[in-house]
This record gives structure tokens, C-alpha cells and sequence, in this order.
């Protein structure tokens, strides 16, 4: 099974000149915690993540952890989430997307995921985005693909259920 066969196309993208704001808007109108970035022609350039949104509230990545000797005022690190919404998305957004192709196999892109800790990557033809693929898209399709054949093979081989 490939990838084409079990991503989603028409992708909600987003511009570099966005506002943070809109693209959280998508994401979170569309239960989805990721937002391509493209331009000229759908050419992906980059990715905007909730996490990417989040990051920019912590000072220092190190510091963010709360010790006795290095305590943070979570509740006033909120107050910044404002300003992030009110920047760019070319401000926040990750650079060069890890993306694989429409003929690449589900489970290599699954495990790219694994490695790399992902719920979902674009999947790019000739530098342009022609979809999104997640590991709910690779479960479904196999097991619409391999479930139900192990389903049926199972059924015929005990037909009283039994």
C-alpha cells in the first residue's frame, strides 16, 4: 500500500505572511495540529505546528523546566501567548519539512513518523504539496486493506463463529 492511496488532498495551507492567529484558527476549526506552509504554486516551504506556537512562550527551551533554583512564572508565560498569535507565520514556523512522496510505501512513512516523533507529514511531488498523510490515515487504510480480508479469512475458517 502507498501513500496515495490513503492520504488526504485538499489541504488547508497557510502563506508565510499569515498571521499566527489565522493558522491556530485552522487548526483548530479543523482538529488538526499541523498547517503547511506553501507559495508560488503550492511549493511547500515549510510547517506550522501547535507546538511551534507554544515554544516561542518559553524564554530559554532549557529553562522552562520548574526546579527550586530556576522557578518560572508559568501563569505569566501565558501572557505572551497574545503577542506569538500576532506574529508571522514565517516567524514560527519549521523550515524544510520532513515530506515523502505519493508512491512511497505507508509503513517507510510511518516510520519516518516513529523516528521522528510525528502524527502527520506532507506528502510532496515535484516540490509541490498534493497532500497529508497521518498515522490514522496508515491504520485506516490497512486495515480496510488487511483487517477485513483477516476478518473474512477468519470468518470462512469458522463459519459458526465458533
Amino acid at each position: 500500500m502507498l501513500v496515495q492511496d490513503v492520504m488526504s488532498t485538499g489541504v488547508v495551507t497557510a502563506r508565510r505572511n499569515d498571521s499566527v492567529r489565522s493558522v491556530v484558527t485552522k487548526m483548530l476549526s479543523r482538529h488538526c495540529g499541523a498547517i503547511p506552509v506553501v507559495e508560488d504554486g503550492e511549493v511547500l516551504i515549510g510547517m506550522v505546528t501547535l507546538r511551534d506556537v507554544l515554544i516561542p512562550l518559553y524564554p530559554n527551551y532549557g529553562e522552562y523546566i520548574h526546579d527550586n533554583v530556576h522557578s518560572r512564572d508559568f501563569v505569566e508565560m501565558e501572557d505572551g501567548y497574545a503577542d506569538v498569535l500576532a506574529q508571522r507565520v514565517e516567524e514560527v514556523m519549521s523550515l524544510n519539512p520532513l515530506t515523502v512522496s505519493p508512491r512511497t510505501p505507508v509503513l517507510e512513512a510511518a516510520s519516518y513518523m516513529g523516528i521522528k516523533n510525528f502524527r502527520r507529514i506532507p506528502v510532496v511531488e515535484k516540490g509541490a504539496l498534493v497532500g497529508m498523510v497521518s498515522v490514522g490515515d496508515i491504520n485506516r487504510g490497512l486495515f480496510f486493506e488487511r483487517g477485513h480480508a483477516a476478518m473474512n479469512a477468519d470468518r470462512m475458517a469458522h463459519p459458526s463463529g465458533r
